[in-house]
């Protein structure tokens, strides 16, 4: 059984839905829960508005996610992707080409997962070691922000020096560095830590030329300390917009800033999105792929005691989109009070497994382990440049045995050996199917399981559009850390 859209976008969901697994019976018993959790969000895609939500300040917020997909003149208003905003992406992407050596993407959280997917997906591994015209004049790509780790901030920094040295011995100039800051805050400590270590760094050295981007709110009245900082110095900026939060921000500037870095099709990734969003509303769940989608977890995780969702795609350039859903999945699930401030301690937890390569190290558990999880797989139904298995040892039949076929092919049959193992021991699983990977189709998946935690907040009646959670540590290490500076001065 698969719901399959006119893309091609497949939800195949046999091993999760029938006799001895998730019942007609149990999707019919939610039947107005899930009529109440669509209605929801109708109403949060008309107006914005989802109930009880509130920001970190504890005021009433509007939710604007599901408008990002859409290209429109009043999306500007709130910051949101307008024509005017798209033209501006495409005019820094103009900007940058053969003018900038090197880009430091800097965040953490949303600010990075979901730039380091669409990084990963369209430039690979081996992006930064292409000559300027394999990457079309557009720059190399690194990422900081995302820890405090003063080794690998100062690997970066050491490695940035050498290819200005290596540049200025061959006659070619200053190496030019541009640091993209983006911290919706403007103050994230590990965001904020690594771009002033660098940038620091960087200043110093006679041969780099530095450029500072800022991606934070755009607020000009009540300035973030990124903002102030910006503005100050006359640096371009971008918006996280108020009412998208940071697991959401890959479909605004936030994602779509580095999306322009690199080249992507920006319309076609929204597209994709939008394409999504709009099967998303119809009323007939089994038409629905986010509705079906959540219903079938939760039903899972509620019932049947299936707590854990194992993300695996096949593909390792897909590992970073199974990380990105463990944010989106445990921030926006993971609650302790419900809607009614009555204690419930619920969600998911969300893990990450690649195919083939945890095969060899998670299939155990997943095969024989505690009966708590389900496994999502994403595969790809036709890669762009497959490769067959070549005879090379043809008197050793064991890899006589495997040559002739694809990768591709031999990639897919390993994970549907995967899933009839899994199957036959009770293991609930299911199958995303990507017809290729391009802009569209990441747009869509990427579209779908954002929207797919949004139905499941009501489902569970828990807030999907806040992180108090993540507010309590902050707290804490704030004052730890002035105490560490008094130390330190003493």
């Amino acid at each position: 059984m698969a719901l399959t859209l006119k893309s091609g976008f497949s939800f195949d969901y046999d091993n999760l839905f029938g006799e001895g697994k998730v019942t007609a019976a149990d999707i019919d018993e939610c039947k107005d829960a899930l009529a109440k959790a669509h209605a929801a969000m109708k109403v949060m895609r008309d107006t914005g508005f989802i109930k009880a939500h509130l920001s970190k300040d504890g005021a009433p917020e509007k939710v604007y996610f599901s408008k990002l997909p859409y290209i429109t003149e009043e999306n500007g208003k709130l910051n949101l992707n307008s024509p005017a905003s798209i033209k501006r992406l495409h005019a820094f992407t103009e900007k940058i080409r053969n003018n900038v050596d090197a880009v430091v993407s800097l965040g953490i959280g949303g600010s990075f997962l979901g730039n380091k997917v669409l990084f990963d997906v369209f430039c690979g591994e081996f992006w930064n070691t292409w000559t300027p015209e394999q990457r079309k004049g557009l720059p190399k790509v690194y990422f900081s922000g995302q820890n405090i780790d003063p080794r690998r901030t100062g690997d970066i920094i050491n490695h940035l020096k050498a290819m200005a040295a290596n540049k200025q011995t061959h006659g070619g100039g200053k190496f030019k560095v541009m640091l993209m800051c983006m911290s919706k805050s403007g103050g994230t400590l590990d965001t904020m830590s690594n771009f002033m270590v660098i940038l620091d760094a960087l200043k110093k050295v006679d041969t780099i030329e530095v450029e500072c981007v800022a991606v934070t709110d755009p607020n000009m009245e009540k300035k973030t300390l990124l903002k102030q900082i910006a503005v100050d110095n006359g640096w371009e900026c971008f918006a996280v917009p108020d009412g998208v939060g940071g697991r959401f921000t890959v479909f605004c500037e936030v994602g779509l800033s580095t999306a322009a870095v690199i080249g992507m099709d920006i319309e076609k990734f929204l597209e994709g999105a939008r394409d999504m969003d709009k099967a998303c509303q119809n009323d007939d769940i089994w038409q629905n792929p986010a509705m079906l989608n959540a219903a079938l977890k939760v039903i899972a995780y509620k019932k049947y005691g299936r707590n854990i969702e194992v993300m695996m795609p096949y593909g390792d350039y897909l590992k970073s989109l199974s990380e990105w859903y463990i944010q989106l999945l445990a921030e926006s699930l993971g609650k302790q009070f419900d809607k009614e401030g009555k204690e419930v301690c619920e969600g998911r937890t969300p893990l990450v497994a690649v195919g083939t390569t945890d095969m060899h190290s998670q299939t155990q558990q997943h095969q024989e382990g505690t009966l708590d999880k389900v496994v999502q797989f994403i595969k790809v139904e036709k890669w762009a440049n497959d490769l067959v298995i070549p005879n090379v040892f043809p008197n050793v039949k064991k890899l006589a045995d495997i040559s002739g076929v694809t990768m591709g092919d031999a990639l897919e049959v390993a994970r549907q050996s995967n899933a009839d193992a899994l199957k036959s021991n009770k293991r609930f699983n299911a199958c995303f199917t990507l017809p290729e990977v391009n802009e569209y189709h990441l747009g869509e998946i990427m579209y779908l399981l954002a929207m797919s935690v949004a139905y499941e907040g009501e489902l569970l009646n828990v807030d999907a559009f806040n992180q108090p959670g993540v507010e309590a540590y902050k707290r804490i290490m704030g004052p730890k850390l002035q105490e560490l500076k008094a130390k330190s001065h003493a």
